[in-house]
């Protein structure tokens, strides 16, 4: 089996309005059910679904509280929630790295015999293929998840103080 960056990609992560809501919440130390809805263009129902993927897998805590008089929901993305996110930009930067690579190679081959390098893609002259290369760049994301990991856990440590801001997502700064 070749070793390919998209065997990394974790669905429950990579689905498009959980990494929405993964990367909002990872931005500000918590947000407001409201603005991830019209941030993510996402119906109640939608967003509740999604949120409910998400806690059931320990990526982000639900909290249900008051401001004033009014009930509120709020999010906020926990350590491994932190960690799954890492790890899944850094599949995402090592399949660019790869295409990246391959459109380079296709680009000098397209200049140097003046026709297309669609054919070469598959195996290059020199018998090395794009997945070997693959390999040598999911190893470095692999780390960089790691490192990802441990810095998350030095940023959550005691909650910090929630202050509201306009838009509904509170900075973890203040």
């Amino acid at each position: 089996m070749i070793d390919h960056p998209t065997s990394g990609i974790d669905e429950t992560v990579h689905q498009r309005h959980r990494l929405g809501i993964l990367t909002i919440t990872a931005e500000a130390d918590r947000a407001e059910f409201g603005y991830l809805r019209e941030a993510l263009d996402l119906t109640p129902g939608n967003l509740s679904r999604h949120l409910t993927v998400l806690e059931d897998a320990g990526l982000v805590n639900v909290e249900k509280g008051y401001q004033g008089r009014r009930p509120r929901t709020w999010v906020r993305i926990t350590r491994e929630g932190r960690t799954a996110l890492a790890a899944e930009l850094d599949v995402l930067a090592a399949l660019v790295r790869q295409h990246a690579v391959l459109a380079r190679r296709a680009r000098g081959k397209q200049h140097s015999d003046g026709g297309s390098a669609a054919s070469e893609v598959a195996r290059e002259p020199d018998g090395e293929s794009p997945a070997s290369e693959a390999r040598i760049a999911v190893a470095p994301a692999a780390r960089d998840a790691a490192t990802a990991a441990d810095a998350a856990e030095l940023t959550d440590g005691p909650e910090s103080t929630d202050k509201g801001s306009a838009n509904g997502a509170e900075s973890e700064t203040g």
